[in-house]
């Protein structure tokens, strides 16, 4: 088994070595764990192009010294004035791929440009060189990218643009050949020169909304003009003795501390043995409770009150926690959720920490690359409901639902474990696996990333809410959580829809140890 990477100053995760990298070298030429975030990210949306990049969201968690707390910064777009639900009227769903899924503004620009104006010490040029670099000059194409252009192959087709760039010559590219995206270095060069006004004031944005006008879309260049992320105080709560944050809603990053406050209800490190069939039954009973309060409650809290003060309670907890059975599983339905996104974090040696995470929502989200800017667009505003009884039902200028929830741990005041994974529902599931693992059983980020992992809920297509298991985790159990209830579904040895996790902890000696999913293409690299 892999062991973690050791820095004494610095490291970097991501899902792509190239990417962290990237951050790894931002971090020797002189830049903080901000300037080398954004490199990151950057580069993420360059070699990761089908899980993540400019025309999708993130959310950031960061942390300072000279603060000495938790900062949140919310980097998901809000609806078009023109998405009501009018506009899909005779529809049943707003469409999931293609220029009509895109009712959303892009977040992500708007977040680099907050990161590296508030903390940053590199300029927007040198910070997004690496990427504009793979860009232009090409990258060998990753394994995950391969795989799914080959799932997606017909997708592509949405959109002549696209195809033309991911299935170039009508036919997918090979592992590891060059893939160069000429027309995403353009635009990522002209955000260097320019900054974020580039993207949504200029020539970006009118490239964008003039292609998504020519073709149904709804976005205007109102839309893109008026976007701004937001600041915002994290969610925070307690587990052993930890301080755990996450970011507010409309991400879900309160069913990670709900869930944590269920767990705290059992003793796991004296009475459940890590792995065991108690082990894997109890993390999903627990988190089977968070999400329905989830699906009850989540969406921009702009249009509606998330009773927040209860949900997270200790008290409400342990109502919870007294519904749970040992002995049988909890019948419960969960929406099928895109998965595919992009979780990196970073830490320099003056001890500031991001923990960030980014994507379009589905694979290749709406599949629709914008005219000649080479940016794939996102479809996260697809998840908006069009019936106008449901939370997160649709509204102009409104957020979705969002599942992206990046997660800092701290101890003493201080970070102590960055944590976060792709997938939709899976988020929620394999950080309560990575932090329970690290902290209840000691095990080390590359081990705790490593480990035996599950998904529960339900894919696209799929009828049943299924427990995905990967067939490491011992027949025994598995055969056990079957007869407790659990429709359990085999998995490879080491399978992505399990998401691709990434962890550092800062131990006690200040050291930085960095653990990278096997699952990925990524590298942990330390300084």
């Amino acid at each position: 088994m892999l062991k973690s990477m050791i820095g004494t100053e610095t490291m970097v995760v991501s899902p792509h070595a190239l990417a962290s990298a990237a951050g790894a070298a931002t971090l020797q030429r002189g830049g903080n764990a901000f300037d080398a975030a954004v490199a990151v990210s950057a580069c993420l949306a360059v070699v990761y192009p089908h899980m993540t990049g400019l025309g999708g969201d993130s959310f950031w968690l960061s942390y300072t010294p000279s603060e000495g707390k938790v900062r949140a910064y919310n980097g998901s777009g809000r609806s078009g004035r023109n998405a009501t639900r009018a506009a899909f009227e005779g529809e049943t769903a707003i469409p999931a791929r293609g220029p009509r899924s895109v009712v959303t503004v892009p977040g992500t620009v708007d977040a680099w440009a907050a990161m590296l104006d508030r903390y940053g010490r590199l300029s927007f040029g040198e910070v997004l060189e690496p990427a504009i670099r793979y860009a232009t000059g090409g990258f060998p194409l990753s394994g995950d990218q391969y795989e799914n252009t080959a799932a997606r192959f017909d997708l592509l087709s949405v959109s002549p643009v696209t195809n033309a760039i991911y299935a170039p010559g009508g036919r997918v590219p090979p592992k590891g050949s060059r893939f160069v995206q000429r027309a995403l270095g353009d635009s990522l060069r002209e955000i260097a020169q320019r900054g974020r006004e580039a993207f949504y004031e200029g020539s970006i944005a009118q490239e964008i909304v003039a292609y998504l006008q020519r073709n149904g879309g709804l976005l205007t260049l109102d839309d893109f003009a008026d976007h701004r992320g937001d600041w915002a105080e994290p969610l925070s709560g307690t587990y052993r003795g930890y301080d755990v944050y996450q970011a507010p809603p409309n991400s879900q990053g309160f069913t990670g501390i709900m869930t944590l406050n269920l767990l705290e209800r059992f003793d796991l490190a004296g009475a459940v043995e890590e792995g065991s069939f108690e082990y894997y039954h109890l993390l999903v009973e627990a988190l089977k409770l968070s999400f329905r309060d989830r699906d009850a409650y989540l969406t921009d809290p702009a249009f509606a009150r998330i009773p927040l003060d209860r949900l997270l309670s200790k008290t409400y907890a342990a109502e919870l926690a007294a519904e749970i059975r040992m002995d049988l599983a909890r019948e419960a339905n969960a929406e099928p959720i895109g998965n595919d996104t992009a979780y990196a974090a970073v830490v320099d040696r003056e001890g500031n920490a991001v923990s960030f995470i980014q994507s379009l929502y589905f694979e290749f989200g709406s599949a629709v690359t914008a005219g000649s800017t080479g940016i794939l667009l996102q479809n996260r505003g697809s998840y908006f409901s069009l019936d106008p009884n449901h939370v997160n039902t649709l509204e102009p200028r409104k957020r979705t639902f969002h599942t992206l929830m990046p997660a800092m741990v701290c101890k003493d005041g201080k970070p102590h474990v960055l944590y976060g994974t792709q997938g939709g529902e899976g988020q929620p599931q394999t950080q309560t696996a990575l932090l329970t693992r690290m902290l209840d059983y000691g095990f080390d980020p590359q081990s705790a990333v490593s480990a035996p992992r599950f998904v529960w809920g339900r894919t696209w297509g799929e009828a049943t809410q299924e427990l995905k298991t990967e067939r490491r985790i011992d027949e025994a159990v598995r055969e056990a959580l079957a007869r407790a209830g659990h429709r359990v579904v085999e998995l490879p040895a080491f399978d992505g829809k399990v998401g691709h996790a990434h962890a550092i902890l800062i131990d006690d000696e200040g050291f930085r140890r960095g653990g990278t999913d096997p699952r990925a293409d990524g590298a942990a690299i330390g300084w």
